[in-house]
């Protein structure tokens, strides 16, 4: 695909925006960067974008032929903003649309799952990104992160089921192709890391590479539900608690090849991923 036209990536301070606006940006493309209040990202040309304000949705799509698009967080239903929005877009001359999605969601599934189900119908060139989940829940502001940090605990409801944990620079190297490539993937890709580990096994390597204990505190389904609903609407909250749920029963029990097929080199292992954040004097 050449790389004469735009890239409008939506969410372009976040975990996989940002990552994949850098590598974009990088390689010489030129990339509009979409956030609520037009945060400057280097080498972007900064924009504001809010799911729920279309008024502003022409001036991001300009001259855009690429979207990397990152729903609205939090909302059960993001098609009701997200479909009117990718009309407008393959309307105004975009060719390529990339979403992220998730691995515990298929086409016509809960959320996003509906938006992944029309995206085919809307643009010619299309990719769906299917990650399992983030290696980065264990660093930064995210609750697992939190609670390591405060009592050396991580609780779910997962039980002793097992994740594909894919760090998040591995899925903005897929995006990046998925983006640039001049053969769309027009498909979509279910990315993980090279191993499935339980959050026994989490707990166990955070304790190796920090130094500080950590372990693991299995809590019911009911039990996850209510703590998330204390944070987000409760159909979001339980949506969530049943992904965790489904873990216990084994959905998330995978490994795929997408990283190294896509990029050329290996997806990061988890210990890797928490030397490159989390050892004592980094």
């Amino acid at each position: 695909m050449t790389g004469t036209g735009t890239t409008l990536v939506i969410g372009a301070t976040g975990t996989t925006g940002s990552r994949t606006a850098a590598r974009l940006t990088a390689a010489g493309h030129r990339v509009r960067a979409a956030s609520r209040h037009a945060t400057a990202v280097p080498g972007a040309e900064p924009v504001p974008f809010d799911w729920y304000d279309p008024a502003g949705h022409a001036a991001a799509l300009d001259g855009v032929d690429r979207v990397y698009l990152i729903p609205p967080l939090g909302d059960p239903d993001p098609a009701a903003v997200m479909l009117p929005f990718l009309r407008r877009a393959r309307t105004a001359g975009t060719r390529r649309a990339v979403l992220l999605s998730s691995s515990a969601v298929p086409a016509g599934g809960p959320a996003v799952g509906a938006v992944h189900q029309a995206l085919p119908e809307l643009f010619e060139q299309w990719t769906v990104l299917r990650p399992s989940w983030f290696m980065q829940n264990f660093t930064g502001t995210h609750a697992h992160a939190r609670s390591i940090r405060e009592d050396g605990t991580i609780r779910t409801a997962t039980g002793s089921g097992r994740v594909g944990f894919v760090d998040a620079d591995d899925i903005a190297a897929v995006a990046f192709h998925a983006l640039t490539d001049d053969q769309s993937p027009d498909t979509d890709l279910v990315l993980t890391g090279p191993e499935a580990l339980g959050y026994d096994d989490i707990a166990t390597l955070v304790t190796e590479v920090t130094g500080r204990p950590v372990v693991h505190r299995p809590i019911s389904y009911e039990q996850m539900r209510d703590r998330l609903s204390e944070q987000m609407p409760v159909e979001f909250a339980a949506m969530l608690a049943g992904m965790e749920r489904a873990i216990a029963e084994g959905a998330e029990d995978r490994v795929t090849d997408t990283v190294q097929r896509l990029t050329g080199r290996p997806a990061h292992t988890f210990r890797a991923f928490l030397e490159r954040e989390l050892r004592p004097g980094r």
